[in-house]
């Protein structure tokens, strides 16, 4: 960043740490203490769709190389797209596997990046319940290096439970790097794996 950065008021882009998501198991360590949610074994990476051969064998790669897994027990790797038009790749284990999850979203991420599609990449998630049935996902913001929670309210409409993202914002502080800035909490209406 150089001087003229500074005077007109730019800053330098986080740089995405995926080894961020290792810490995904020790926070739910903490979530299921804190509020009573535990793993759905479900997770998703989020990224810009993208037309192409690169990006289509990148696909079939990343895909070949979760499915290869033997300790799998869930259905395949899957490619989504939601009514946004954004494409998830989907990763189901049992809800005792969260570390092989992270492993999931860390390699589709990893991949991604080498082959050249880290701009598209937007974010990951690990979905979360607890026994009254409601979800809840723990999101990690590539660009911004950062998670958030995600709580979708139950029944019709797009509604959030804010005081349960803040609570667990407050669980997860010493677990996670949190994202500070609140308007940066997207809501992922709809999103695979939640």
């Amino acid at each position: 960043m150089g001087l003229l950065d500074i005077l007109l008021g730019r800053t330098k882009p986080v740089a995405p740490d995926l080894d961020q998501l290792f810490a995904l198991p020790s926070a739910a360590v903490t979530l299921e203490a804190a509020a009573s949610f535990t793993p759905t074994g479900r997770g998703a990476v989020c990224f810009a769709t993208v037309e192409g051969a690169a990006f289509e064998q990148t696909h079939r790669e990343v895909q070949a190389l979760l499915d290869a897994d033997a300790d799998r027990d869930g259905p395949p790797v899957e490619l989504r797209r939601d009514d946004f038009g954004y494409s998830w790749l989907v990763s189901e284990r049992t809800p005792d596997q969260l570390p092989q999850l992270v492993n999931d979203l860390h390699a589709v991420n990893s991949s991604m990046e080498v082959n050249g599609f880290g701009p598209q990449l937007l974010c990951s998630l690990a979905g979360f319940q607890d026994g009254q049935g409601r979800s809840l996902a723990l999101v990690y913001l590539y660009k911004r290096g950062s998670f958030y929670p995600f709580a979708p309210l139950p029944g019709e409409g797009q509604r959030r439970d804010n005081p349960l993202e803040l609570r667990v914002k407050a669980a997860l502080t010493d677990d996670l790097r949190i994202e500070p800035d609140l308007n940066r909490w997207f809501p992922v209406w709809g999103a695979p794996g939640l």
